[in-house]
């Protein structure tokens, strides 16, 4: 009989640390995103002025494009200790990356191609 309690009781303290560990995974993912929704938006009006003020043959029109869009906040891992940022718009097929840490846009670039 205490063998069979020992069990039930494992079982529960199993039951009850995978709960706990989904429970906490889930609230650091929504914590996450709120993270990233808060950056998105602040990085939002900087980017969209940056990459209008960039000298190039085409030009980036945001406020008077017809078709536009963010595709959003994106991050490379280049090695251990290097990860390059990157918030990319989109403005009748003229793309922009804004660089949030060194507040420099380019227009039609390689992401990966960056100083």
């Amino acid at each position: 009989m205490t063998f069979h309690r020992t069990i039930v009781g494992l079982l529960v303290l199993a039951i009850a640390g995978l709960a706990s560990s989904f429970y906490i995974g889930w609230k650091m993912s929504v914590q996450l995103r709120t993270i990233k929704a808060f950056v998105e938006g602040y990085v939002f009006a900087e980017a969209v002025a940056a990459c209008e003020k960039v000298l190039s043959t085409t030009p980036f029109k945001w406020n008077t494009g017809t078709h536009t869009a963010v595709i959003g906040l994106n991050s490379v891992k280049l090695d251990k200790n290097t990860i390059i940022a990157s918030y990319t718009l989109v403005a009748d097929s003229v793309y922009c990356d804004y660089d949030p840490i060194k507040k420099k846009a380019d227009i039609g670039s390689n992401f990966l191609e960056r100083d």
